[in-house]
């Protein structure tokens, strides 16, 4: 399963939102570096198609997609030369595939802030600093390894040595690796560049409280094309605990809206460029996350690595295609529902029955 990592300064919610997404408990403190190993837990991916589903199948149990979230020690100014926590740090971030960085926009005294007092743009350029340094190592450290097998004429070298140049002369301008053309990263992916992640910003401001910070964050965000949630995650946190009706008549009080750890949830899952299929066997309607062009065989391997090695056809039909004709029986009468072999891609609402040899 594809990662999430939570990311941002000590203090500045993370462990809350890790906790408020994954309902597990976890410790919070008002100090830096409560967080050490990181915590890793699984947060459901809200999805009104399932309930549909659910009702056009009699389905007995629904079970959503998941995304796999870890809760990452603080970073601290200097994490690339192993201050605080960097070099653990950044060894779990580079295993993450996509990260959402919390940054804080709350004041509250008895709360440490590692900086002395919170300033959101700052904070952003700290975190993303401490990234493109190490980057920019990683990068210096193996070009110098492989230009003198560039020079020899190895033409694998020298293509990855043009790739590592242009990644030097972007990071060294500030740039992150994700910016840079595709054909470039392609040949940088087994590095695991920090900044080659998507990324998007969690702004957690205090309850009520939205101030200039928040717009500063914003355009920030717009500069760098990140995606950017603004949550009083506390609040939310809190939330969690009240009957559902309950939280849901203080959130039209409040103004509040959707419940903001939905949207962050589903911005993972886009950040880490997913589809959602679903399955309705066994009195049971599924959602399954796979890659974006992801074929047929390795999305019926999600399921069980049986069904990818014996695979025969994927029966599929759209969802909203299936909602309009009313069942699948009534799909079939009409001979709505398509056959697709191996090199079938399986796309975003696809319904599938996979055939297969046991």
């Amino acid at each position: 399963m594809l990662s999430v990592g939570i990311v941002g300064l000590p203090n500045a919610g993370k462990s809350t939102l890790f906790r408020a997404l994954t309902r597990a408990r976890v410790a919070v403190a008002p100090y830096p570096f409560t967080t050490v190993d990181p915590n890793t837990g699984v947060a459901p991916v809200p999805d009104e198609r399932l309930e549909v589903l659910a009702g056009l199948v009699a389905a007995e149990r629904v079970v959503p997609a998941t995304v796999r979230v870890v809760d990452i020690a603080g970073l601290v100014r200097g994490a690339h030369r192993g201050e605080g926590l960097g070099n653990r740090f950044l060894a779990h971030v580079r295993e993450m595939a996509a990260l959402l960085h919390v940054v804080r926009a709350f004041h509250q005294p008895q709360v440490v802030h590692v900086e002395g007092s919170p300033d959101p743009v700052r904070d952003i350029e700290v975190v993303e600093t401490e990234l493109l340094l190490a980057d920019l190592e990683t990068v210096q450290r193996r070009a110098e390894r492989i230009r003198p097998r560039a020079r020899t004429g190895d033409t694998k070298a020298r293509e990855e040595l043009s790739a590592l140049e242009q990644a030097e002369e972007a990071l060294d301008a500030g740039r992150p690796a994700r910016f840079l053309p595709r054909e470039v990263r392609q040949v940088l992916r087994p590095l695991r560049l920090l900044t080659d992640k998507p990324v998007a910003y969690v702004v957690n401001v205090g309850e009520g409280q939205q101030d200039g910070a928040v717009e500063a964050v914003k355009a920030v965000a717009r500069a760098r094309d990140v995606p950017v949630l603004v949550a009083s995650l506390r609040v939310e946190e809190e939330l969690l605990d009240l009957p559902e009706e309950e939280a849901r008549a203080y959130r039209a009080e409040a103004g509040l809206g959707e419940e903001v750890l939905a949207q962050v949830v589903r911005t993972g899952y886009r950040l880490l460029d997913l589809v959602t299929f679903f399955t309705t066997e066994s009195r049971e309607v599924r959602a399954w996350p796979v890659p974006r062009g992801t074929r047929a065989p390795q999305a019926a391997g999600v399921i069980h690595t049986d069904m990818e090695r014996g695979f025969v056809r994927a029966e599929v039909i759209g969802f909203e295609e299936l909602v309009r004709i009313g069942s699948l029986q009534a799909a079939r009468d009409a001979g709505r529902i398509r056959l697709e072999g191996r090199d079938y891609e399986v796309q975003e609402g696809d319904v599938i029955t996979f055939r297969f040899h046991t």
